[in-house]
């Protein structure tokens, strides 16, 4: 028998390399492409195990909550135009970022939003008009974030981000079940906030959903100017987190990417972060001009991807819309926003000096003084038409 070279250094311990270990770190990558179940015209793509596509009766849900959803972004701009608003942040664009997410959580579930998210509250259940008194200039955030298990909408970016971790640890704590999906945008990302809370949630293992809503843009700064990592998705294997990213604009592959998010974190397993690719066809809010900072060529490109337009389309082909139940959605979407027109108008009564209630818990000299001021002139001016 002839002993070849190779086979005696395959059978030598010397020379045998030892069997290299499996790299944890490849299991918390995202895909390197974002995670897509439709292309842009609606027409399937091929079908993935890792992320089943939810189920008929839900697309159509999808759907009508989107329909919903743009109809109310459009009346609240236009409320903004005639006064009624004080700002407003429009999501147009986003319909399935906000929709989608919140149909992935639960009633009972938690969820953190920005400013931006006046979309995803209403899909959610929450009175449009209560949604929209924080933007109309008043104190307080208009509904009971207890009693709709939501908390108010979070202005400075990424604070919202450590509520959610600490909330989600604590329910986590009491043996609850409970998940808190935070949202936040691309310009997020570089705060110091998101940081932490993302890394208070890996190392105790809270039940956290991150959801970035990358639209391109922290209000003029673009994404090249904020990040040179390959996508923010990558952020969180830093931190021991799990992540994905997804064509934000397909309605179908954001509600499948974020449930399984939200299974991982209901499951014990930590936290979850989604990067979401996605637009804002209107400016950053209505005191912002977008035409300084991009152009009308790169609106039209993104127009072309509505994820509204594209649920419909893929619904029809399937045989689960037809013309009928599109009419019938539109209906619903032009008397929700006529009923929040016909509110919005009502003009709240509004006492001026509470303007000086909750700003401390035991009130400065100067505020009792100042109060003091309005309060003798309100009187003078009562007094003076009185008069007349």
């Amino acid at each position: 028998m002839t002993t070849t070279p190779q086979a005696v250094r395959r059978a030598s311990p010397r020379t045998r390399r030892a069997a290299t270990p499996p790299d944890p770190a490849r299991s918390l990558l995202p895909d390197a492409e974002p995670v897509r179940l439709l292309d842009p015209s609606g027409t399937p793509l091929p079908t993935r195990t890792d992320y089943p596509e939810p189920p008929a009766e839900v697309l159509r849900e999808l759907y009508r909550r989107m329909v919903l959803g743009r109809r109310f972004d459009t009346q609240a701009t236009a409320l903004t135009k005639q006064g009624r608003l004080a700002v407003y942040p429009s999501s147009r664009g986003q319909e399935a970022c906000q929709v989608a997410a919140v149909l992935a959580v639960r009633d009972t579930d938690w969820v953190f939003p920005t400013y931006r998210e006046s979309m995803a509250l209403v899909a959610r259940g929450i009175d449009p008009v209560e949604v929209l008194t924080l933007l109309r200039g008043d104190w307080h955030c208009g509904y009971n974030p207890a009693a709709v298990r939501t908390a108010p909408q979070c202005t400075p970016l990424a604070t919202q981000c450590v509520h959610a971790a600490g909330l989600a640890h604590g329910e986590a704590y009491q043996g609850r079940d409970t998940v808190a999906l935070a949202f936040i945008g691309d310009g997020a990302t570089s705060e110091g906030d998101f940081h932490e809370g993302i890394n208070f949630a890996a190392v105790f293992k809270a039940p956290v959903v991150y959801f970035v809503q990358n639209n391109r843009y922290a209000i003029s700064v673009p994404l090249s100017r904020q990040t040179a990592a390959p996508s923010l998705a990558y952020k969180g294997v830093g931190y021991g987190v799990p992540s994905e990213q997804v064509d934000g604009n397909d309605p179908v592959a954001v509600l499948a990417v974020l449930t399984r998010a939200v299974e991982h974190a209901r499951a014990g397993k930590g936290p979850f972060l989604v990067e979401a690719h996605t637009y804002r066809m209107e400016p950053h809010t209505n005191a912002d001009d977008a035409s300084r900072y991009r152009d009308g060529a790169e609106v039209d490109a993104w127009r072309d991807r509505d994820p509204v337009t594209r649920l419909e389309t893929y619904l029809r082909a399937r045989g689960v819309l037809d013309d009928a139940a599109v009419a019938e959605v539109a209906e619903q979407a032009e008397a929700y926003a006529a009923d929040l027109r016909t509110r919005m108008n009502e003009q709240p009564t509004v006492d001026p000096l509470s303007l000086f209630d909750h700003v401390y818990a035991e009130p400065t000299p100067q505020l009792v003084e100042q109060r003091e001021q309005v309060r003798a002139e309100l009187a003078a001016a009562r007094d003076e038409e009185g008069d007349a």
